[in-house]
C-alpha cells in the first residue's frame, strides 16, 4: 500500500527541516536533534493530574522515574502502565516521550512511570533491559507506597522502548514476578539482526528510521555480532515465549521494523500467549508518536488506551490480527 497522505505531507515537512541522517551524526548530535524535532511536534500538551520525578535503586545507581497521575480523586489505588521511551537505546528520554506518556496516563485513566534507563554508546547491552527490570521490580514491591494497584500493572513502550518491555515480560516471567497484566508493544525492535525483508522495502524514503539507521543504533547498543542472538537483545530469539502477560502489538506496514514485529506477534500466538496483533496500513515508524499530525496516529493511541482499560479492567484479552 502508498504512504498515507498525511504521512506524505508529513514527510515533505521533514524534508524542508533538513533534518541530518543520524549515521552522520554523533550520539548527542543525534539526541540534540530529536529533543529539537520531538519539541516541535509535541507543542501542546494532554493535561494530567500532578507528575512527579523519584528516585528509585538500579543496578548501577539511582535512576530517575517520572510518574504521572491521572486527574481526578487521587485517593485508592490507581492501575500502572511503566512505560520504556523508544529511540534505538541510544537517543530519546523522558522528555521526548512525555506527550505519549501524558496521552496514556488520560487516556487509559492510570498512573504511568516513564523509566530513564541507561543509553548507549556510554552504556551498552544489557544496561537498558537492566535497569527497565529492576525499576519494574521497584515499581511492583512499592505498589502501596505509590499509590498502585499491584494487580494491576502493565507494561509497554515504542521501538526500543516496546523492545526493553518485550524483554522485561520475559525476565518477569523467568523471575516469578512482578505479575504483569499486558504488554503494549509499539513497532518494536524485535530482532537486532536487521535482516528481514522489510528492511530492503522500506530502508529509505519512508521516515527518519532507515536501514543504515538501524544499523548505527545496533553498532552503538550491542557490544558485539554475538549479542544479536542473545534474546535480551533480540526477543524474537527467546526458546520459549509462552506465559507471557497478553501482549498488544501495533506495527506499521512502512516501517523497516514491519516483518520483525510480525514474526514476533505470530511467535507469541504460537507459543499461546495471547496476542492482538494490529498492523497499520501506510504508516511509518514513529506514527503513533507523530499523531499531532496523522489522524492513524491519534486512532492508535486511541486503540491503545481503551486495551490497557479492558486489562487493568480484568476483562479476557482481545487477541487476533486486525488490519486498520
Amino acid at each position: 500500500m502508498a504512504l498515507h497522505p498525511q504521512v506524505v505531507t508529513l514527510l515533505e515537512k521533514m524534508a524542508a527541516a533538513d533534518l541530518k541522517p543520524i549515521v552522520a551524526m554523533t550520539p548527542d548530535e543525534a539526541r540534540a536533534q530529536f529533543d529539537t524535532l520531538t519539541a516541535a511536534r509535541d507543542s501542546e500538551r494532554t493535561p494530567v493530574g500532578a507528575i512527579e520525578e523519584i528516585s528509585v535503586p538500579g543496578p548501577a545507581g539511582e535512576m530517575i522515574v517520572r510518574l504521572y497521575w491521572p486527574q481526578g480523586d487521587p485517593s485508592g489505588a490507581r492501575p500502572l502502565l511503566v512505560f520504556f521511551h523508544g529511540g534505538g537505546h541510544v537517543i530519546g528520554s523522558l522528555d521526548s516521550h512525555d506527550e505519549v506518556a501524558r496521552v496514556m496516563c488520560a487516556g487509559a485513566g492510570c498512573m504511568v512511570a516513564s523509566v530513564d534507563y541507561r543509553l548507549a554508546p556510554e552504556h551498552k547491552f544489557p544496561a537498558a533491559v537492566d535497569d527497565a527490570f529492576a525499576a519494574t521490580q521497584w515499581l511492583a514491591a512499592n505498589a502501596a507506597t505509590i499509590g498502585v494497584d499491584p494487580k494491576a500493572i502493565a507494561i509497554g513502550g515504542d521501538s526500543a522502548g516496546a523492545n526493553v518491555a518485550a524483554v522485561v515480560a520475559l525476565m518477569a516471567r523467568d523471575a516469578g514476578g512482578p505479575a504483569l497484566v499486558a504488554q503494549h508493544l509499539i513497532y518494536p525492535v524485535a530482532d537486532y539482526a536487521c535482516q528481514s525483508a522489510s528492511y530492503k522495502a522500506y530502508a529509505v524514503g519512508h521516515g527518519p528510521v532507515t536501514e543504515a539507521g538501524m544499523l548505527w543504533f545496533q553498532d552503538h547498543y550491542l557490544r558485539n555480532a554475538a549479542d544479536i542472538e542473545d534474546w535480551r537483545a533480540s526477543p524474537l530469539k527467546a526458546p520459549d515465549l509462552s506465559g507471557l502477560p497478553p501482549a498488544l502489538v501495533i506495527t506499521a506496514e512502512c516501517d523497516v521494523l514491519h516483518d520483525d514485529g510480525v514474526a514476533f506477534a505470530e511467535a507469541m500466538a504460537a507459543a499461546g500467549t495471547p496476542v492482538e496483533h494490529i498492523d497499520w496500513p501506510g504508516m511509518i515508524h514513529g506514527f503513533f508518536s507523530f499523531a499531532p499530525f496523522l489522524d492513524e496516529g491519534k486512532a492508535a493511541q486511541r486503540l491503545a488506551c481503551e486495551r490497557l482499560r479492558a486489562a487493568f479492567s480484568g476483562a479476557a484479552p482481545t487477541a487476533g490480527i486486525i488490519d486498520t
